[in-house]
């Protein structure tokens, strides 16, 4: 798959709170934030849903391609690279307790787009040699039960050590600092509950593109 993306990367990550029990009340509620990404042209939607079982994780996200299929909009699973391959969905969203980065791109479609939470500079490296597409660091700002925030200043140190290789800021971010990580030299942001709020994905939507290049 073309890694190329056009800048600024935006990255909705879905609020997690499906369970079988709320399912079909949470499953509305997720196809409608993701069609309204798609419509605004969000980057990419990650599926963060952790608490469902593998059927319905495997039916929201069959849902879901149907909605961004066809758009510039890619979706990705979080961790569940079986998953995405078996729903025909652009890719897979990888964490620390995740499937190693190598073995994924082994074996799995070389076409399936791969992202990874890091930490440091140095896992951010290892990523990028390992067969990522993209990272996401964090958390850049304080963020609810993630630990203290890395700030702009490591988050500027990994961009620039990864260069050209996209770098994409998580946590903390909201409309007061999308630029600041930017400007730091972010090549997107990623967030849960800033843009999984149809009047702020549309007003941010809007903002970059009046943003300067």
């Amino acid at each position: 798959m073309s890694t190329h993306f056009d800048l600024p990367i935006t990255c909705l990550i879905t609020a997690g709170k499906a369970t079988p029990e709320n399912y079909q009340q949470k499953r509305d509620d997720i196809l409608g934030i993701i069609r309204i990404a798609a419509e605004c042209g969000v980057s990419l939607v990650q599926i963060r849903e952790k608490r469902l079982t593998t059927k319905l994780l495997y039916s929201l996200v069959s849902d879901s391609v149907a909605i961004t299929s066809g758009t510039k909009t890619r979706l990705l699973v979080n961790d569940r690279a079986d998953v995405a391959a078996a729903t025909d969905a652009d890719g897979v969203h990888l964490t620390a307790g995740s499937m190693p980065t190598h073995i994924v791109r082994r074996c799995f479609s070389l076409d399936m787009l791969i992202g990874v939470s890091v930490h440091s500079v140095e896992a951010a490296v290892d990523a990028a040699r390992d067969g990522a597409d993209f990272v996401i660091f964090a958390p850049v700002f304080a963020t609810p039960g993630k630990g203290k925030p890395t700030g702009l200043f490591e988050l500027a140190d990994v961009c620039r050590k990864l260069a050209p290789f996209p770098v994409l800021a998580l946590g903390g971010i909201d409309e007061t600092n999308y630029g600041a990580v930017l400007d730091a030299g972010a090549s997107g942001f990623a967030a849960i509950r800033f843009l999984n709020d149809a009047d702020r994905l549309r007003q941010i939507a809007s903002e970059l593109q009046l943003r300067p290049q």
